[in-house]
């Protein structure tokens, strides 16, 4: 039977041997995080494209409104109380802090939009006038590229918020500052099924 003996020679073998092991299980770690924390910049950026394409679709539609109210005003002089809950719902939606607050604000203002719309049913001379059906179509487009944008956005903060709370990666997240992102959720209205009525 032969039997082995730590010499010096194998203590150093196996001393390098399990320094190179962890060596090589560091570097896979530092690897997985510094490619984790890429990730999660990326995904964040997206996120905050896709706000950007919100808020300039937003803002677009905040400078539309004015003129829009503009042109109801010289037809439809007694609804004061209309045109200023319109501004009001502008002025809230260009002053709202978090995204929460600023799709509710938002919400509140296409409301008020289409009541001015319903108003605006009542004048047959300002349905019939140029400049404000060039604003309604305008509108209209613009509510279709906001849709699109915010769809795009949700999509961008679904796929981050879900990076950043899946396993191993939540792990990491908290200590780097990655946070779950809000959606920019519809009005109640606009995700409620038409009824059709015969």
């Amino acid at each position: 039977m032969y039997i082995i003996r730590n010499t010096p020679t194998n203590l150093g073998v196996i001393l390098v041997t399990v320094l190179w092991i962890l060596l090589v299980v560091v570097a896979v770690l530092v690897l997985y995080v510094w490619r984790t924390y890429n990730t999660m910049v990326r995904s964040r950026n997206l996120v905050d494209e896709g706000w950007s394409g919100i808020d300039v679709q937003l803002k677009r539609r905040s400078d539309l409104v004015v003129n829009l109210v503009e042109t109801v005003k010289g037809y439809a002089k007694h609804e004061r109380e209309l045109f200023e809950k319109v501004t009001q719902a502008r002025a809230a939606a260009v002053s709202a802090g978090s995204v929460g607050e600023r799709a509710q604000a938002e919400n509140a203002l296409t409301g008020t939009i289409r009541s001015l719309f319903a108003v605006a049913e009542n004048y047959p001379e300002l349905k019939a006038n140029t400049n404000f059906l060039d604003l309604q179509k305008n509108l209209g487009e613009l509510e279709a590229e906001i849709q699109m944008a915010r769809r795009y956005y949700n999509g961008t903060v679904r796929a981050f918020n879900s990076l950043i709370q899946v396993f191993p990666n939540n792990m990491l997240a908290g200590p780097f500052g990655f946070t779950s992102r809000e959606y920019f959720e519809a009005a109640e209205e606009d995700r409620a099924v038409p009824r059709v009525q015969f």
